[in-house]
């Protein structure tokens, strides 16, 4: 009769892992540290919560007409800047993707530069265009452009190269040159992840153009930004307010247009 042992129910430690965990966990508190994090100053800062929270009611609700307009402007700011990003970013595919570029040091090149569209903070890029083109929407959707040249590119190239290869090497065996093989079969294969992934980037530019306009890049963010600044907290959480009701829209809509997508495929 043979008896089996239960299965431990922790595995042991390789020696690197377990000094990749003490150094993880060194770091977390070296970071905790560095900042001098004080739960005791957060739980003191109670009442100034409160009091701020105070302030800012009542909502401000004439103000909503004309904040409507910087909203609206900042809708159509993301919707700009995203839709540059998907036009720039679907032709860098065909020399970014591995299946599809003509060399890989063009590959390198422009990986290269999609990871630096991608590294640059949006906030960096507004800062760059508000001086390039001035305050206004233009810079925000420029640099909105950006951002989503880094997010579109390195997604748009991992859905492309994660395509069947062998209708591919059909179209090759056929005489097709690599633009004939992307064309027939790589990019109609891959639309539903790119069409997904430009959603979420749409997303993200919502959001990220309330930042933007903190720096000059128009938009509702340069109102709260002026409301904060004069201490017209009732205005400001109006807006905060709207801000809410545009990304909770701009996710509902992206989600059921994302699972039309994944439910037709």
């Amino acid at each position: 009769m043979t008896t089996t042992s239960p299965p431990t129910r922790l595995h042991s430690f390789k020696p690197i892992n377990f000094a990749f965990g003490v150094a993880g966990l060194a770091l977390l508190i070296a970071s905790f540290n560095a900042i001098e994090f004080d739960i005791f100053e957060i739980l003191e800062g109670g009442p100034r919560l409160t009091r701020l929270l105070g302030q800012m009611w009542p909502l401000n609700f004439p103000a909503v007409p004309r904040l409507l307009d910087q909203l609206w402007i900042t809708f159509l700011m993301a919707i700009c800047g995203t839709s540059l990003g998907i036009v720039i970013s679907l032709p860098l595919v065909l020399f970014a993707a591995r299946n599809l570029t003509p060399h890989p040091i063009v590959r390198f090149v422009v990986r290269t530069f999609i990871s630096f569209c991608r590294t640059v903070p949006d906030l960096i890029w507004a800062l760059i265009f508000v001086i390039v083109v001035g305050l206004g929407p233009i810079a925000g959707a420029l640099a909105i452009m950006m951002d989503s040249i880094g997010f579109l590119g390195k997604f748009f190239s991992e859905a492309s190269e994660e395509q069947d290869v062998g209708p591919q090497e059909a179209i090759k065996a056929m005489g097709g040159s690599r633009l004939d093989v992307a064309m027939s079969v790589v990019l109609p294969s891959a639309m539903p992840a790119f069409t997904s992934d430009a959603l979420f980037a749409m997303e993200k530019a919502v959001r990220a153009s309330v930042i933007l306009g903190l720096v000059g890049a128009g938009g509702i963010g340069m109102e709260l930004k002026v409301s904060m600044d004069l201490f017209q907290y009732e205005t400001a959480a109006m807006i905060i307010l709207l801000i809410f009701c545009l990304v909770v829209a701009v996710e509902q809509v992206s989600n059921r247009l994302r699972g039309a997508i994944i439910g037709g495929h």
